[in-house]
């Protein structure tokens, strides 16, 4: 059900397609989307956040929009925006992902933590850095903070249009972050932290495609599919 990063040392995951009660094709641990049942949807949320010793009180979650807007977390509420940052306890940060590529941050020291939804428009936007700025305005030390990037689409499923490509070009990105029309995200995602001055010590990368049959992905099952979540909380 839930997947954990070694370098993140606080209650965290990064949740599969197994372990819920949907049925087929959102099978079984569909976290969001609007079209399958959505008793089911919140039933498969009780029992996520159960397992990691939460409950629905304590989810702060997003509206998601491909943006780079940053929210401070606050309990029992969805914000619109693409990241969540808190260095409060009692509230959990969950991001939603089928495709694009979901990061924790994690400060043990300062006790500051964020979640964000990086796909290709996020990443270009350097969703990832302003994170990682606005949880320096809540304490936080760059030296301190550990970032865990789990599933997503990979370079090698991933292709999009020459346009899309000029952006990243536009937009100060390295050749090494594409091949052709194929754009390595990771490859991005890390380049904008250590922008930021991030250790790359500190970077861990599940390095898991969506496309396996572990995941839900959006592209693969052309936008009928389930959503997988990450979360993290203090």
């Amino acid at each position: 059900m839930w997947l954990t990063a070694p370098n993140i040392n606080c209650t965290h995951g990064f949740s599969t397609r197994w372990g819920g009660v949907s049925k087929a094709p959102f099978n079984e641990l569909n976290l969001g989307g609007s079209d399958d049942n959505q008793n089911l949807i919140l039933e498969n949320r009780k029992i996520a956040l159960q397992k990691l010793n939460y409950s629905l009180n304590e989810l702060s979650n997003l509206k998601q929009v491909h943006g780079t807007q940053v929210c401070l977390a606050k309990a029992s509420t969805q914000q619109e925006g693409d990241a969540l940052v808190t260095n409060q306890k009692g509230v959990v940060l969950a991001v939603s992902i089928a495709d694009c590529y979901p990061i924790l941050f994690y400060d043990e020291k300062n006790k500051v933590i964020g979640a964000a939804h990086c796909g290709w428009r996020g990443t270009l936007g350097r969703l990832a850095k302003k994170t990682i700025l606005k949880m320096l305005e809540l304490g936080s030390d760059i030296t301190e903070i550990k970032v865990a990037i789990g599933q997503g689409i990979s370079q090698k499923n991933f292709e999009v249009g020459q346009e899309v490509i000029e952006q990243f070009k536009n937009a100060n990105f390295p050749e090494y972050c594409w091949k052709n029309r194929n754009i390595d995200l990771i490859a991005c995602i890390k380049f904008v932290l250590l922008e930021t001055g991030l250790s790359e010590k500190n970077m861990w990368s599940m390095n898991r495609c969506t496309f396996e049959d572990d995941f839900f992905s959006y592209r693969q099952d052309k936008g009928l599919t389930g959503r997988m979540w990450a979360v993290i909380g203090l």
